[in-house]
C-alpha cells in the first residue's frame, strides 16, 4: 500500500454506473437565469466563454470556446493535443457525459514502457513519443456541439484564433511552469522559438507571444471541422512526430488517429445528505473516489464539527485512504475489463467501509474492499498522476450546465509539438508495470485502451432536484480531494462557493502518510491529527486549481481557486 502512496506523491511532486440509491426529486421545468456565467483557469479564456454567452451561445458553446482559448494561453495544461471529460446537463436534470480520453495506439502492448527488460521510470517515460495517446478533445467538442451547440462551430474558434494571431502575455503561472519544466517545454525547436529567448531562458512575465502556426491550424479546424485534425496533414504530422521523436519514438499511425471516437458514457450518481452527486465513470476514477469518500463520511456530523475541527479532517482523511485504495485496485477503462462501478458507490458497501473509520483512531492499513462485481484477480496499480490540467464551467440563461476537465497530462505534455500545440503524455497515466506479484494490473497498457484518470467534473443537485453546484479541478491525483473539499464546504459547512474553493486541501491517497496544504490552517492541525493516530502528517505545496459555479436563490455565483489565475465572469 505504501508503494501506491509513493507513486501518487511522486507524480504530484513533479511540479514542486449509478448505484441503486434513493432518488432526489426531479425539477418539472428548467430554470431561467437573468445572465449566464463561466469560470475558467485563465481570465482570457473565461472572457472568451462569457462573450459567447452574450452572443446567445449555449453553455456548451461557451465551454468549447474556453477549451480552445486555454490551449493558447495555458499551453502547459490542456488543449487540442490532449483529451478530457465533459458533464452536460439540461435545465431539467438530464445529464450526459462524454469521454474524450486519449487512447493508446493499436500497436501498444502491456510491455509498452519496458526497455531492455526494465520498466521505465515516470521521468524517463514522459518525454517524446511513447507517452503520447491519440488526442480526444476535438472529437469530444464535435459531439457536444452537434447535440447542444447554438452558435456556428466556426464562431467558437474566434477568441482562440485572435489570441494566437495577435498575441497573449505570458502570465506568472505560465512563466513558473516554463522554468520548472524547461526540458520538456523546450524539447523541440518549435517550443524553444515560442517560449524561450536566445539565451535559452524562459521569456519573462508579460512578454507578448504570438503563435501563428496555431492560429493557422485553428482557422483550418474552424472551417473544416474535426476531420482536419484526425485525417490529412495534421494526422500525418502527429504520426510522424511521434514515430521520429528525439526521445522514446513509438509507432503511432494515421489509422490510429482516424479511428478515434469520443464516447458517450452513463453518469455515475449517488446521494449525499439528500443531495444528488453525479460524475464521470471509467476510465475516470473521479466519481467513484469522490462519491466513495462522501458515502463513508455521511454517518458523521461533519457539519456540526465545522471546518476548523481536526476531527472532521481526520474523518475525511480516513475515508480518502479507503477510497484511494479501491481506486488503485479496480479503476480502469471499462471497455477492457469489468469495473465494479455500481458496487463501489453502493450505499451498503460504503456503509460497511465506513465502519472501519473511528472518531479517535486511524486504520492501521487501508486496504481495498470487495465491492459487488469485483474480481480478486487484480493487483494494485502503481499508476502516477502527473498534474497539469485545466477545468472550466459554464451555465447559460436556460439552465444548461457544462463542467469540463481537459488535460495534456504533465506540464507541456510530451514536449512534442504539431501545428503550434503540444501533444499529451497521457499514456503515463497507465500503470507502467503491467503486473505485480504475478497478478495483472487493471490499468495496464493495451492497444486502443484509455488510461485511468483522476479528473472529476461533478454536478450536484439539491433536495429540490435543482442544480446546486457545478465543479471540477486540476492537479493530478489531488483532483478528487479538491472537488470533495468544495462539496463538503458548500453542503456541510454552508460556505459560499468562493470560500469553499479557498478551503485547504488534505490529501491521503492510501498508505499511512497524510499530506496537508503547506501554509494553510491544516498545517496548524498537524499535532491534533497526530494525536488521532496519523503518524506521518506532512505539509506540502500541492498542485491546486479548481473552478465552480453554484446556484443559490435562483442566481448564479461563480468562483475560481484563489491559488490560481482563474476567474468567474458573468455574461
Amino acid at each position: 500500500m505504501q508503494h501506491r502512496l509513493l507513486a501518487s506523491l511522486a507524480a504530484a511532486l513533479l511540479l514542486a454506473g449509478c448505484a441503486t440509491t434513493p432518488k432526489a426529486p426531479t425539477a418539472s421545468a428548467g430554470p431561467v437565469y437573468e445572465k449566464g456565467m463561466v469560470s475558467a483557469a485563465d481570465p482570457r479564456a473565461a472572457e472568451a466563454g462569457a462573450q459567447v454567452l452574450r452572443e446567445g451561445g449555449s453553455a456548451t458553446d461557451a465551454a468549447l470556446a474556453m477549451l480552445l482559448a486555454l490551449n493558447v494561453v495555458e499551453p502547459q495544461s490542456s488543449g487540442i493535443g490532449g483529451g478530457g471529460f465533459m458533464l452536460l446537463a439540461d435545465g431539467t436534470g438530464t445529464i450526459e457525459t462524454i469521454d474524450g480520453r486519449e487512447t493508446a495506439p493499436k500497436a501498444a502492448t502491456p510491455q509498452w514502457f519496458e526497455v531492455d527488460g526494465k520498466v521505465l521510470t515516470v521521468a524517463q517515460a514522459i518525454p517524446g513519443g511513447r507517452s503520447v495517446g491519440v488526442p480526444g478533445n476535438l472529437s469530444l467538442m464535435a459531439q457536444a456541439h452537434a447535440r447542444h451547440g447554438k452558435l456556428a462551430w466556426k464562431r467558437l474558434f474566434d477568441p482562440a484564433i485572435a489570441l494566437a494571431r495577435d498575441g497573449f502575455a505570458i502570465s506568472p503561472r505560465m512563466r513558473q511552469y516554463l522554468d520548472r519544466s524547461r526540458s520538456i517545454a523546450a524539447m523541440t525547436a518549435e517550443g524553444r522559438a515560442l517560449y524561450f529567448g536566445a539565451d535559452g531562458e524562459p521569456l519573462p512575465v508579460g512578454t507578448l507571444v504570438k503563435n501563428p502556426a496555431l492560429a493557422a491550424f485553428l482557422t483550418r479546424l474552424a472551417n473544416e471541422g474535426p476531420k482536419a485534425f484526425y485525417t490529412g496533414t495534421n494526422a500525418a504530422a502527429i504520426a510522424q512526430v511521434v514515430a521520429t521523436a528525439p526521445r522514446n519514438p513509438a509507432p503511432m499511425t494515421t489509422a490510429d488517429l482516424g479511428a478515434y471516437r469520443a464516447k458517450p458514457r452513463a453518469p455515475v450518481c449517488t446521494t449525499y445528505r439528500a443531495y444528488k452527486v453525479c460524475g464521470m465513470g471509467p476510465p475516470s476514477s473521479g466519481a467513484t473516489t469522490v462519491q466513495g469518500v462522501l458515502g463513508m463520511i455521511e454517518r458523521f456530523d461533519i457539519g456540526a464539527m465545522g471546518k476548523d475541527s481536526p476531527q472532521a479532517w481526520h474523518l475525511i482523511a480516513e475515508a480518502e485512504r479507503l477510497a484511494y485504495a479501491d481506486r488503485d485496485r479496480y479503476l480502469a477503462d471499462a471497455d477492457f475489463l469489468s469495473v465494479p462501478v455500481a458496487g463501489l458507490v453502493a450505499r451498503d458497501y460504503l456503509a460497511q467501509r465506513s465502519q472501519l473509520i473511528a472518531l479517535d483512531r486511524t486504520i492501521p492499513a487501508a486496504e481495498p474492499g470487495t465491492p459487488a462485481g469485483a474480481t480478486t484477480a487484480l493487483a494494485d496499480s502503481l499508476t502516477p498522476d502527473v498534474p497539469s490540467t485545466s477545468h472550466f464551467v459554464a451555465i447559460d440563461r436556460n439552465g444548461q450546465a457544462v463542467t469540463n476537465t481537459s488535460t495534456i497530462e504533465s506540464s507541456f505534455g510530451s514536449g512534442l509539438m504539431v501545428n503550434g500545440y503540444y501533444l499529451n503524455n497521457e499514456l503515463t497515466d497507465f500503470s507502467l508495470a503491467p503486473e505485480r506479484d504475478g497478478k495483472p494490473v487493471a490499468n495496464r497498457v493495451e492497444g486502443g485502451k484509455r488510461p485511468r484518470s483522476s479528473m472529476a467534473p461533478t454536478l450536484v443537485y439539491g433536495p429540490d432536484g435543482k442544480l446546486r453546484l457545478a465543479v471540477g479541478a486540476a492537479g493530478g491525483a489531488t483532483i478528487p480531494v479538491q472537488v470533495l473539499r468544495a462539496i463538503i464546504g458548500v453542503i456541510d459547512w454552508n460556505l459560499p462557493v468562493g470560500d469553499a474553493l479557498a478551503l485547504p486541501v488534505l490529501f491521503a491517497p492510501g498508505g499511512t502518510q497524510v499530506f496537508v496544504e503547506k501554509g494553510s490552517a491544516l498545517e496548524a492541525m498537524i499535532p491534533a491529527l497526530k494525536a488521532l493516530g496519523h503518524a506521518e502528517v506532512i505539509p506540502r505545496e500541492l498542485p491546486l486549481k479548481a473552478n465552480a459555479i453554484e446556484v443559490i436563490g435562483g442566481k448564479l455565483r461563480g468562483a475560481a481557486d484563489p491559488r490560481s489565475e482563474g476567474a468567474a465572469i458573468s455574461e
